[in-house]
């Protein structure tokens, strides 16, 4: 039994993350201040012997040193962030503070001889990529303050791997979607397009719906980054935890349509924010350092969050 970390535990990957770990026979301690995170996602692993839920901030050392006097950590996995397109926008200076997060966490890692730290990044680095598909080590242009501050949190897993011989590694998360997903208008394009075919209300697409998106079902991301532990050709690298399935917006919507037997229409709306064109992830080195590919086609990811949907509401 190793001991885990997840910052951002409650979150939706987070959540599904310290599901995973402790079904391995993993102990794990949740770290998250529920300002996105729920206590909802992790009710059902509350009840389990080897889970502990801290309540605390990764942006406060305070917070975050006392989680580490508790226990030895064998492995961390950073995720605490803000998210949501919207709410990062609305709130740019604490999304920018998550840096210092990045920084605590590290500096404590190094200091408490933790074996391997993960960090979930984003595809929101490569901004509007000339190059698709967009490849690790092409055209980064972070275009957000979100995205900024992923970035920067990679550079630093870098100077750690570098200067300190630190296992480091950052992956860079695409457009991952499930059950357990937001469907506020905080967030997230899926859960939001379902609950309107479900509710017979129109499927609002912004633009003209030809923006396209990378979507990984849960499972394949949970999957993909449980093949990094004790993984050697990961340290010190970057990878996409990716589909390599572009996408369009307007073909999603009609999809659920499809798959939720809805009389719901789509509705295209005007653009409210600066959007990305093109999203599509190469995943050679997904395939060759942690030798995964994604089991879930999006039709198969579809109907079983659709199922999810369908029971919660």
């Amino acid at each position: 039994m190793s001991t885990i970390l997840v910052t951002g535990g409650a979150g939706f990957i987070g959540s599904h993350l310290c599901e995973s770990l402790l079904s391995l026979g993993h102990k794990v301690v949740c770290f998250d201040n529920l300002s996105t995170g729920s206590t909802y996602n992790i009710s059902t692993l509350k009840q389990q012997k080897h889970f502990c839920f801290i309540k605390g901030d990764c942006n406060s050392l305070t917070d975050l040193r006392g989680v580490f006097k508790k226990d030895r950590f064998d492995y961390v996995f950073h995720y605490a962030a803000v998210v949501g397109v919207k709410r990062t926008l609305e709130h740019p200076l604490s999304v920018l503070q998550d840096y210092e997060g990045t920084k605590n966490v590290l500096m404590l890692c190094r200091k408490n001889d933790v074996k391997q730290i993960i960090y979930a990044s984003s595809s929101e680095v490569y901004g509007n990529s000339p190059q698709i598909p967009e490849r690790e080590d092409g055209i980064l242009n972070p275009l957000q303050p979100y995205a900024v501050t992923k970035l920067m949190s990679e550079k630093l897993l870098d100077g750690y791997f570098k200067e300190h011989d630190m296992s480091t590694t950052a992956l860079r998360f695409f457009n991952v979607y499930g059950p357990k997903q937001n469907s506020t208008p905080y967030g997230f394009v899926i859960g939001i397009f379902i609950k309107q075919a479900l509710a017979k209300q129109p499927l609002t697409v912004f633009g003209d719906g030809l923006q396209t998106r990378d979507f990984v079902y849960i499972q394949d991301n949970i999957s993909a980054t449980l093949k990094t532990i004790e993984n050697n050709k990961i340290k010190g690298k970057v990878i996409n935890i990716a589909g390599s399935n572009e996408t369009k917006i307007i073909d999603l919507a009609k999809k659920i349509i499809k798959l939720t037997s809805t009389t719901s229409t789509v509705k295209l709306v005007s653009q409210k924010y600066y959007d990305i064109h093109r999203r599509c992830g190469s995943i050679e080195k997904m395939k060759e350092l942690l030798n995964f590919v994604p089991q879930f086609s999006l039709e198969q990811g579809l109907q079983e969050t659709i199922k999810w949907y369908k029971e919660s509401l």
